[in-house]
């Protein structure tokens, strides 16, 4: 067998789904337990609002368990690269980690697949492939256009987030809530009920009788 043989037969035509660090393990094991576990196991992982998310990067406080979020969806984005895309269009780009909206979005879209992957069925896989993948590489196409195709381009919309950050802007829109505020009134309490004397023939109140001319039965 000559070297070029050997290096085909050993390469695989598709490479399996990336597998994340242990510290990423352990956080998908105790938000499992937190959705699934007995009662017992759940008091163990404490309140689970403040559990770890890998797919939401910001949680994901520890040093050690963001390096390998980080090192996770670095490896992800390689496989998709390889895997599900042809024309160069539909490529994330090298720089995706300088693009939030990307960084948002793949790690949702990595957490999907290793879901379905671990599903007894291919139905969620299915349903990633249909709609997971191809939405994500919509969106991506949508925001980026043209803008990162050699190298990458410093934000187009900085501008005008300054713009919408700046004191004179935030100080309109604050003007503009407090007079949406100053539309509501607080309601007038209700009256109390009256007495009165009423001629049954003709409707005509005769008398109003207030709670200071009633008797006080004493």
């Amino acid at each position: 067998m000559t070297p070029t043989q050997a290096s085909v037969a050993v390469q695989s035509m598709i490479l399996p789904f990336p597998t994340p660090g242990r510290q990423v393990q352990l956080a998908y094991r105790d938000l499992n337990i937190a959705m699934n576990g007995n009662p017992e196991q759940k008091k163990q992982v404490g309140n689970p609002a403040l559990l770890p998310r890998p797919w939401e990067l910001t949680t994901c406080r520890d040093v050690g368990l963001r390096e390998e979020v980080w090192a996770w969806l670095e490896d992800v984005v390689a496989w998709l690269n390889h895997e599900y895309t042809w024309d160069v269009n539909a490529t994330t780009p090298t720089c995706w980690p300088r693009h939030p909206h990307l960084v948002h979005e793949i790690a949702v879209v990595a957490d999907q697949r290793r879901r379905a992957g671990l599903a007894v069925t291919s139905d969620a896989l299915e349903e990633w492939h249909r709609y997971c993948l191809p939405a994500f590489t919509d969106r991506m196409r949508t925001r980026l256009k043209a803008h990162c195709d050699d190298d990458h381009v410093p934000w187009p919309g900085r501008s005008r987030h300054n713009q919408h950050t700046s004191s004179r802007d935030a100080e309109r829109r604050m003007a503009a809530y407090a007079a949406d505020i100053r539309t509501l009134r607080v309601p007038e309490p209700p009256r109390a009920p009256r007495l009165g004397l009423v001629d049954l023939d003709t409707g005509e109140v005769q008398e109003i009788i207030d709670d200071a001319d009633e008797p006080s039965g004493e």
